[in-house]
């Protein structure tokens, strides 16, 4: 760079420093008496979440912080936003309703084979303890003691039932919020659909 072009580079520089210097930020904010202050230090934390406004130095308002959000507000918020990030998961995996209602015939055949498979190893487990009883039988109709292994195969056969009883009645259930779960999922997309158009 020449001489004469740094000269007057530096005093450019030289000008606007004193400007830039000069150019402070006042805030001003309400106290807890209703007050309205100016402050160049910035606002006291305790009186930030009832939000400021950023002054320039001839006093226009440069910037606005609102207040923070209250619990209800808030509440009413995340409830929007987990709403919105819902339906647009629903626009991502559904591209109409009929596209639901596929997914939820796919689910429910899925759930009806869980059910049916339980209740086929539950009628399975109901034989064997009706065999092992009738063995269970005739030791006692031969006067002799029933052996210990044969009577821990009947309670084992028994817990199995009880489990799979509560396998086929939490699939139902499973079902029913499944069935409920697709109802709606079908309803909201139809509503923004439609909105859409």
């Amino acid at each position: 760079m020449s001489k004469p072009a740094l000269l007057r580079c530096a005093l450019w520089f030289g000008l606007l420093l004193p400007v830039v210097a000069g150019a402070t930020e006042l805030y001003r904010y309400t106290d807890d008496k209703g007050v309205t202050v100016l402050s160049r230090q910035g606002v006291p934390p305790e009186f930030i979440g009832k939000g400021y406004e950023v002054l320039n130095d001839q006093g226009r308002v440069i910037k606005v912080i609102p207040p923070a959000p209250s619990a209800e507000e808030m509440q009413r918020l995340l409830a929007e936003k987990a709403r919105a990030s819902s339906d647009a998961q629903l626009l991502r995996l559904y591209s109409s309703p009929e596209d639901v209602d596929r997914a939820r015939e796919r689910k429910l055949v899925e759930l009806d084979g869980l059910i049916g498979v339980a209740r086929g190893n539950l009628q399975s487990a109901r034989t064997q303890q009706a065999n092992l009883q009738s063995q269970a039988a005739d030791f006692e109709r031969a006067g002799r003691p029933v052996p210990e292994h044969l009577l821990a195969q009947i309670d084992n056969q028994k817990a199995e039932q009880q489990r799979l009883q509560k396998d086929i009645l939490r699939y139902q259930e499973v079902r029913k919020l499944a069935e409920a779960s697709f109802a709606a999922d079908r309803e909201r997309l139809s509503e923004l659909l439609g909105k859409r158009r």
